[in-house]
Order: C-alpha cells, then structure tokens, then sequence
C-alpha cells in the first residue's frame, strides 16, 4: 500500500487504528458529556468546569514521567490492555451513578482523578508503542494517521453525543464510552507479537536518563518549551469551547456538538495533510505553525456569530494539530529510541500535563471577563512564544554556520540508521526484504 494510509499496509497497526477509532469517539462522547452534567450541576460554572479539568490531567503532571519509565521497562501491549481495562470500568461505574440520579459534582470530579492516573500510564505507552508496530521507516506515516483518526473520533464522537444528550441523556452516553474501550482491548489481544519492532528492553530504564538524554539536545529542548507554553495557555479547548457554546451563543446540547465537530474537522483535515510527511520537520517548521495556530485561536475569541466561530475554529483545529503533529514528530525522530518511552512521556508531560494549570487559569479568567477572553489571551501569549522560538531557532542556526557545523539538528530528515529499532524475531518488514536488510545493516 502507497501514499497517505501505507501504514494501514502493517496488520498489527490497521487493528490498533480500528480499536482507537471506536474507543477514542466514545471518549470524545463521554468528554462532551462530562462538561455538559458539570454545567448543568454547577449553574454554568466555569470555575467548577475548571477544577474537574484539573483533575482529570493532574495526574499527567505528576504520573507521566513514571508511566514512560514503565513503557521503557515493560510490554507496551500488556500495559495498555491494563489501562484500557480499567478506564472502562471506571466510566461503567459513573455511567450508573449518572442514570440511577445519585451523581454528584464530586463522583464526577473522583472520575477524572482515577482517569487522569490511568492516562499517565497509558499516554506515553501508546505514543511510544506506535513505532513498535510500524518500525521507524512508517514511523511519519502512522503517527499522523493517528492524528487522523482521533481527530476523526472527535469529529464524529462530539456530534453524536450531542444528539445522544438531547435524546436520552447524559448517563446513556457514559454507558456507551464505557463498552467503547473494549475494542481497543480486543484489538491488542489479536496482534501478532512476533511481528513488533521491539529493541532490547531497558531493564534499568530511569527517568534522570531520559531528561539527560533531552537536555542535551538544544533540538529537543525549544520544541518541548514551545509545546510547554502553547499547552498551557492555548490548548484548553475542553473548558473554553463548552463555555463560548453556551454562555456567549446561548447555544444548546446539539449546538454544543457541532462546534466542537467543527474544531475537529479541522484538526482531521492538518492530520491527513501530514500524513505525506516523510522526515524529520525543522524547528522553524514547529514555530511557524505555532505562530499560525495562535492568530487563528485570536481571531476565533472575537468571532462575532455562530456560523463565523465555527469556520475559525475549524481554522483553529488545523492549526493546532499541525503544531502538535510537527512538534511530535521533530521530537520522536529525533530521539534515541533507548529513551523514547521516557522522551515522549515528557512530551505527554508537556502536552497534557500543563491542562491542570491552564485549565484553572483559563476558567479564572473566563469567570471574570467572559468566555471570550480564554481563547484572546490563550492566543496571543501562543503567538509571542512562537515569535520568540522562531528568533532561537535562527539564532540557533547562525552560530552553527559561525562554528562550522552545519544545522545538523534543525534540518529535516530521518533518525540516523543506528538509532533505528529492529524486530525481535525478524517478521517481514512493511516495505519488503529491502528494509529488513538495511536494518540488519543498521
């Protein structure tokens, strides 16, 4: 298989992406859900919408660098198996709270907690697990596709669950979230095992060696402070959206669905065009698209109707995800695969880790000047970031060329060949026997 979906070529990948897809809508339905009982617990609070944020990403904060160790150390399958197991049973018992009438704010609010711990395990294995099934040639290739289906679950898992609310509320749709996580554990059990691409296992992983291993390339360090910034006061889309769908439009359950199918549309739409991707992007490719995401996020704050914040925030979601989708993979590619569990634990650090705190200083500010002013000022602090990475990436660049190295680390291009990793048992690879020599050669 050729062109943007060659990755679905790999048997063990085509069923990976089939469980998330069904799994990640129903995490999507159980999102909109969840802030739409919040709101209506709560009188509209968007205080009360931003501590049950908080608590459901607190744990990537705290959890996350842990989790990657234990994907560094132990079989990714197995741990997300756990995670997906025990995520399902969680949403089951608030899915009975829910429709026998007894909820509470604080059921809703001890879920995300226990969900959010769950998460710390199963982030960085599952972004690290993706080039165990593809190996590092595809390895572009299958991390936009995963881009592409969770922004397709989004799009989709939104919009009915707007509907779903409207029409049997909001304990049915949990109820529904809780059985859609058993097509990811169905689809792990079914992989062949003997054709991951698994290296040696890092019996002694520790967690110092991958924040060394980080700090020690400039590379890795601006896009990880980037993503750190962005994340924290740009990417709280989970608060600011319910709260401009109801309290700026007055919109209701089904309005709420499709602004939040629209966001995703866009985020669906910046997956696929990176799905072409075939190497390393540059930094000023990071920052530029940073830059692009936070005039979009300002513009869409003032947007002055309905129909107009729908087209923004389309806008939005492709920038948004071709920022994150550039910052991921100029981070993965450029990592040791040694550490990347570790590596792209800090990443899901970085990434969904700063919600807690953008979440509580977003839903601060929303509470006090409006819904409106979460996205103007998430956007224009995402906008002089990203002018200030842009001005390091260049002053980056000149010292290089005075010292007479080149921007090795700043130029597109694959992980060199003796970073990549081979298969345990040797299957055959994706491309054919040409890439099972060249890694036997690496």
């Amino acid at each position: 298989m050729t062109g943007p979906f060659r990755s679905l070529a790999v048997r063990n990948f085509r069923l990976f992406a089939a469980g998330q897809v069904v799994s990640v809508a129903g995490t999507w339905m159980m999102i909109v859900a969840q802030d739409w009982l919040v709101l209506g617990l709560t009188g509209d609070s968007a205080r009360a919408l931003g501590v049950v944020t908080a608590l459901q990403f607190a744990p990537l904060l705290l959890l996350t660098l842990f989790g990657g160790r234990l994907a560094d150390r132990h079989d990714k399958r197995l741990l997300l198996t756990v995670a997906n197991a025990v995520s399902a049973v969680l949403a089951l018992l608030l899915a009975c709270l829910v429709l026998s009438g007894a909820v509470r704010l604080w059921h809703i609010g001890l879920f995300a907690l226990g969900l959010g711990v769950v998460n710390a395990v199963e982030v960085p294995a599952r972004v690290s697990f993706v080039s165990e099934m593809v190996g590092a040639e595809l390895l572009p290739n299958a991390s936009a596709l995963s881009a592409a289906y969770f922004s397709t679950a989004r799009v989709a898992g939104p919009a009915l669950a707007g509907l779903l609310i409207a029409a049997v509320g909001t304990g049915w749709v949990m109820l529904l979230n809780a059985a859609s996580y058993l097509a990811t554990v169905v689809a792990l059990r079914k992989m062949r095992t003997r054709e991951l691409y698994r290296g040696a296992p890092e019996s002694r992983a520790r967690i110092v060696d991958g924040l060394r291993h980080v700090l020690a390339r400039s590379d890795l360090v601006l896009p990880l402070a980037l993503l750190a910034v962005v994340g924290l006061c740009g990417l709280n889309f989970q608060l600011t959206l319910p709260l401009l769908a109801k309290t700026v439009f007055g919109a209701d359950a089904d309005a709420f669905g499709l602004l939040t199918a629209a966001f995703a549309a866009g985020s669906l739409g910046a997956a696929l065009v990176t799905t072409a991707r075939r190497g390393r992007p540059s930094g000023r490719t990071v920052a530029v698209s940073a830059l692009l995401f936070g005039a979009l996020e300002t513009v869409a704050g003032c947007s002055p109707g309905f129909a107009a914040a729908m087209v923004l925030l389309a806008l939005t979601g492709f920038a948004s995800i071709y920022f994150v989708q550039a910052a991921n993979h100029r981070i993965q590619l450029g990592s040791d695969p040694r550490y990347r569990g570790r590596v792209m634990a800090l990443y899901a650090l970085i990434l969904q880790g700063s919600t807690p705190l953008g979440a509580l200083g977003t839903g601060w500010l929303a509470e006090r000047f409006g819904a409106r002013s979460g996205l103007v000022v998430g956007g224009l602090v995402s906008l002089v970031a990203a002018f200030a990475a842009l001005l390091a990436e260049r002053a980056t660049a000149r010292h290089a060329d005075r010292d007479g190295t080149g921007a090795a680390d700043t130029a597109p291009g694959p992980p060199p060949a003796q970073e990549a990793p081979e298969p345990s048992r040797h299957p055959e690879p994706p491309d054919g026997p040409d890439l099972r020599e060249r890694d036997r050669t690496a």
